[in-house]
């Protein structure tokens, strides 16, 4: 009988997983469930901070569901992110020829050098007006991981 204890989620761990984010309701947003596992690297950016900071210190076989507030996960809404954009600013930044509808996600370039990514919401006179906020903000998620292997 082995008394060795499982490896453990550390800031630089190599993990083999399933993984899966959703809503609340159950609709999923990404799973690998149904398929093969993930394989990653603690740190390196493929998981966002605030699922890695779930994993960590987890021990290899965990399979377990985490409820994440807004807060927890792509943060609150912020109205101050619901911005107008001239029409003309957004097709001098914007692809060519766009055919932008009500919903679409738009990025384009900002003055100085930047990038935006905006969803679009509304047309008007001469002015579009764009949500800043990331398309998860303000929403409760699930994070559900089955850790498979830590090394």
């Amino acid at each position: 009988m082995s008394t060795t204890s499982p490896a453990v989620v550390t800031e630089s761990a190599y993990l083999t997983l399933h993984y899966r984010l959703a809503t609340l309701d159950g609709t999923d947003l990404i799973t690998t469930f149904a398929g093969n596992p993930a394989t990653l690297m603690m740190g390196s950016g493929q998981l966002a901070p605030f699922l890695e900071a779930c994993l960590m210190g987890l021990p290899e076989g965990t399979h377990e569901t985490f409820q994440l507030a807004p807060a927890q996960a792509f943060g609150e809404r912020n109205p101050e992110l619901v911005r107008d954009v001239s029409r003309a600013t957004l097709d001098e930044n914007s692809a060519p020829g766009a055919d932008y509808k009500v919903g679409d996600l738009v990025d384009f370039a900002a003055p100085g050098g930047g990038r935006f990514a905006g969803v679009l919401r509304q047309f008007g006179d001469g002015v579009v007006t764009f949500d800043f906020n990331h398309p998860l903000a303000g929403q409760s998620l699930q994070f559900e991981v089955r850790l498979i292997s830590v090394l």
